[in-house]
């Protein structure tokens, strides 16, 4: 009796959370108090919001819900809910490569961060990209194309690779450099100066590689983004 009452308790608890605490791994997104601005030239696209955990009537993501300010020689991003940012000067087509390195103070536990190029229609439901992200916490890097808003296919699935710079053990800290190099055919995803993956172009599963170019922070993240760079 103790049991199935303790069991009925849970469930009850379970029930009770509002779906709008709810984030795509069922837990809260943080709340962040941003300026509702951007560095200049700057913009954002949210991930689409998960109808599953969104109270009906909640108003969509703003940029009251983020933080992204310039610090020193770079940015800092504090999320808030998943979203990508971006310049639209930073475009590339043909032969270049887009690289910047990650600073996290602590861990971030099962969330990840990157870049992205091959930008397209980013602010309406045809947007289209691929990018590469990384896990500290346990070593992991991805790879993805999102087409529409669509769940993203996974190119590489969240996998452990010597190459990517793990949580401190004291203090959970992590610093990873990231570049996605785009040759003729192929594109090269290189996380502090190794390759970790090269796909040819023709297996991208419709990515393109020309387009915008920029930065995918997910969910709950607070990290340093400096050496930005994008070179034709």
């Amino acid at each position: 009796m103790l049991k199935s009452t303790t069991q009925f308790a849970l469930i009850a608890m379970i029930a009770a959370t509002p779906l709008c605490a709810q984030g795509g791994r069922g837990e809260a997104t943080d709340k962040v108090t941003g300026s509702g601005q951007l560095p200049a030239g700057w913009m954002v696209r949210f991930d689409p919001v998960n109808p599953r955990f969104v109270k009906p009537g909640t108003p969509p993501p703003s940029l009251t819900d983020i933080s992204f300010v310039t610090m020193g020689t770079g940015y800092h991003i504090t999320s808030g809910p998943a979203a990508i940012y971006y310049n639209s000067k930073d475009m590339a087509k043909g032969v270049y490569g887009v690289s910047a390195t990650f600073h996290q103070a602590k861990s971030m536990q099962h969330e990840a961060y990157g870049i992205f190029v091959g930008g397209m229609n980013l602010q309406d439901s045809t947007q289209n990209y691929l990018y590469l992200v990384i896990r500290p916490m346990d070593g992991s890097f991805a790879i993805e194309h999102r087409s529409s808003n669509a769940a993203p296919t996974k190119l590489v699935s969240m996998a452990p690779d010597a190459a990517v710079s793990k949580d401190s053990p004291t203090d959970g800290s992590a610093t990873n450099t990231l570049l996605i190099h785009v040759a003729k055919d192929t594109v090269h995803f290189i996380v502090n100066g190794k390759l970790v993956k090269a796909i040819a172009k023709a297996d991208l599963g419709g990515a393109m590689t020309d387009g915008q170019a920029g930065v995918r922070v997910n969910h709950n993240i607070s990290v340093h983004v400096d050496g930005w760079s994008v070179k034709q």
